[in-house]
């Protein structure tokens, strides 16, 4: 398991490195902050040990931008002990939220707790993109059923994988728009539509014809 140590202040990120190293986890610590959220897509660690307050943008700002394309666990450390500041970390999507001066031992089983809870939602999650004989593999951008394969466009990806998350159940057109363009100004619908049908193409090659469902005023399903 490898963390991401995010933390500008060299005494206590060269504690926590020490801490972690000891407890056998793979540590990685940042010392320029120029450009956290890249680094952190980039590093792709297991879990991230996010300050607060460092030089430029702040670690909320971060976390909001990390979580645009990654779902990466995110514990900030700080010194504040401002509740609102802590519910203000969950909200931009940190996992925990643990003042200093930290308990080492408790430092660790909270780490412990994200990592474990960050792995059961994973295989959760790759459960549910296997449908029918039917896999999703996000990570190469393609579907695959027995022998076939077809690659995938990156809203055909996600329209799959919205349908994969609601198996059986309807989703509501306005649901997958909202879902592929993230509320942008307009989007006219018939983009949505055309996504479909070519997804469907593909489908159908591989001999998926039916795999996708519609039915008027309720949505698309699998």
């Amino acid at each position: 398991m490898n963390i991401l140590i995010v933390e500008d202040e060299p005494v206590i990120r060269q504690e926590l490195e020490i801490l972690l190293k000891n407890a056998l986890y793979e540590v990685t610590a940042l010392r320029e902050f120029g450009q956290v959220p890249a680094d952190i897509l980039r590093i792709d660690p297991d879990l991230v040990l996010l300050d607060l307050n460092l030089p430029g943008e702040s670690g909320f700002d971060i976390c909001v931008k990390v979580r645009i394309q990654s779902d990466v666990p995110v514990i900030f450390l700080t010194s504040r002990t401002d509740s609102a500041d802590e519910l203000n970390g969950m909200i931009t999507g940190g996992d925990d939220y643990i003042t200093k001066p930290f308990y080492p031992p408790v430092l660790l089983a909270r780490i412990a707790a994200v990592l474990k809870r960050a792995k059961k939602d994973s295989d959760r999650e790759l459960s549910r993109l296997q449908y029918k004989g039917v896999k999703l593999h996000l990570a190469k951008g393609c579907v695959t059923f027995g022998e076939k394969s077809a690659e995938l466009t990156k809203n055909e990806m996600k329209i799959l994988h919205c349908l994969f998350q609601r198996q059986g159940e309807f989703v509501p057109r306005a649901d997958m728009i909202e879902y592929l363009w993230d509320n942008q100004v307009y989007i006219d619908d018939n983009s949505l539509s055309v996504n479909v049908t070519r997804l469907r193409n593909k489908l159908g090659s591989m001999g998926l014809g039916g795999f996708i469902e519609t039915k008027r005023g309720m949505g698309y399903r699998i």
